[in-house]
This record gives structure tokens, C-alpha cells and sequence, in this order.
């Protein structure tokens, strides 16, 4: 399955950034252009669970493509949901189901680096993606 453009820019910005310091600081970026959702759209509905930072996860259904909106109170998740995003948005249920999370994450360069709490955190929100693109 070929990459959509967005996922694509984001590859290329994160592997044009091998160090830690160099990833970290493309998530913030990337984080910083993820719109927020305002504190009155903050549910316990959207609410995913498993994550130590608070997320908030939506998903919109435009024919048979999906687009999900999420937000966090931590800059460094919002930038690893802009990422889980930018691979999932547009696409179909059909086709969120057979990508290869762990290795979308690998490509990126940051599988090594969450730790075993975002790491399981990030996990919930890939669940919650599915769950959400099977119930539309």
C-alpha cells in the first residue's frame, strides 16, 4: 500500500533527522500544527485509555475515507499522534487494517526511542483508530 503525501512529508522530515535530539524536536514541530480541540470538545467519549498523558481521539467519516482529529496535553504525544494521523487520515476501515503500525513507527525512527509507557500509550490510540474505523 503506498504511502499518502502527508505520511510521506513526515518520513522524509523525521529520516532527514537521525538523532534523538533531531526527532524530538521535528514531534514538537509536527505537534504544535495538530489543532487542538477546545476544552468544551474534551470528553470522556473521546477520552482513550491506556495513555499516561490525556488523548482525545475523533473520527469523521467522508464516503469511505476516515479522518480522525485528536488531541493531547503533552507537546511530544501530539506530535506521535500527528504522525499516527498523517499515515491513517483518508484512508478506508479496509485499508487501516492492514497497516503495519509497529512498522510505520520503525520507519520513522521511533520505535527505539519511546519509552515502554508511550510506547503502550501510542498502542491504545492505534486501537482506538481501529475500533473507531470498524464502528463507522
Amino acid at each position: 500500500m503506498s504511502l499518502p503525501a502527508a505520511a510521506q512529508q513526515v518520513l522524509n522530515l523525521l529520516q532527514q533527522s537521525p538523532s534523538f535530539e533531531g526527532r524530538n524536536r521535528a514531534l514538537l514541530q509536527l505537534g504544535n500544527q495538530l489543532p487542538s480541540f477546545a476544552s468544551e470538545r474534551r470528553n470522556e467519549q473521546d477520552l482513550v485509555h491506556g495513555c499516561d498523558s490525556q488523548v482525545w481521539l475523533r473520527c469523521a467519516q467522508q464516503g469511505t475515507a476516515l479522518h480522525f482529529s485528536a488531541s493531547s496535553d503533552a507537546r511530544l504525544i501530539r506530535g506521535l499522534l500527528a504522525c499516527l494521523l498523517l499515515r491513517a487520515n483518508g484512508l478506508t476501515a479496509a485499508e487501516l487494517a492492514h497497516v503495519d503500525w509497529p512498522d510505520w513507527l520503525t520507519q520513522l525512527g521511533l520505535k527505539q526511542q519511546l519509552s515502554p509507557s508511550r510506547a503502550n500509550g501510542l498502542n491504545a490510540v492505534v486501537q482506538r483508530v481501529l475500533a473507531l474505523s470498524r464502528a463507522t
